[in-house]
């Protein structure tokens, strides 16, 4: 049996290859298919979803330092005045735990920050429960950190701490010298040396010492320096630098809430 052989010309193959196959049907129905259910990412969308994700620890460094320097303000206040050597030594649970978790690499950056904030509960342990009848050694006495914190600050090893101390130093800072600006030192002494009942009427007086053209000024003016100190290092995007901007503007709630309590009182 001899087989026919037939030829295939030009024209023959490119009407063969326009006929569609079964794959070549189906594929049109498939695609729609899945753009529909499968929404289409950009890179932009994808660069978004890295500085979202890349964004979440250094909030959480930034919370935890407002948390640190306003809820337990309220919390070491009444304490100190109560039990001051019980303040003071709370500062060593605070510092072990710190060591602890430095000590784990998952929880390394927290142990950082509550050694700094160790810091802060010495100083603030010392004051007010051994020298609070004075302003004037209010800021010395939190500054005693100082000269452990400064040494060796442009290294790597316990940045957050050491920047979280220093913003909240500075921040102190700041409302001490409105106390200065405005006058307040006398109040403050009355207040510390006075029993609660002429509380309200101490802090009524010390709002209308508040409640002046230079007062309000000087109020505007150091509210704006500390917005600018807190939301500079905002731009940053290393750890220590959200500490410190957390610990600054921190400061403005807790002179907030000072303020809503000496209003109400």
């Amino acid at each position: 049996m001899v087989s026919k052989l037939v030829s295939i010309t030009p024209r023959d193959r490119s009407v063969y290859l326009a006929e569609p196959t079964a794959e070549s049907a189906i594929l049109p129905v498939r695609r729609p298919l899945l753009s529909s259910v499968l929404p289409a990412v950009t890179p932009g969308d994808l660069a978004a979803a890295d500085a979202q994700a890349d964004s979440s620890p250094r909030l959480a460094v930034f919370s935890a330092s407002v948390f640190l320097v306003s809820v337990p303000v309220f919390f070491q206040a009444p304490l100190v005045q109560v039990f001051p050597w019980l303040s003071l030594g709370i500062t060593l649970l605070w510092t072990g735990l710190g060591q602890s978790l430095l000590r784990q690499p998952a929880t390394k950056i927290w142990g950082d920050l509550l050694i700094g904030f160790a810091w802060t509960w010495l100083a603030g342990s010392i004051y007010w429960g051994w020298l609070r009848w004075e302003p004037f050694y209010h800021l010395p006495v939190e500054a005693l950190g100082l000269p452990f914190v400064l040494p060796d600050l442009h290294r790597a090893k316990h940045k957050i701490g050491r920047w979280f101390y220093l913003g909240s130093l500075l921040g102190t800072a700041v409302t001490d010298l409105y106390f200065y600006m405005v006058d307040l030192v006398p109040y403050w002494r009355q207040l510390m040396q006075s029993d609660a009942s002429a509380a309200g009427m101490i802090l009524q007086a010390a709002l209308h010492q508040i409640y002046t053209p230079w007062g309000g000024g000087s109020a505007l003016l150091l509210l704006g320096l500390l917005v600018g100190l807190g939301f500079a290092p905002l731009r940053r995007r290393s750890f220590h630098w959200w500490s410190f901007g957390g610990a600054v503007l921190s400061t403005i709630l807790v002179d907030g809430l000072f303020w809503l309590a000496a209003t109400a009182a």
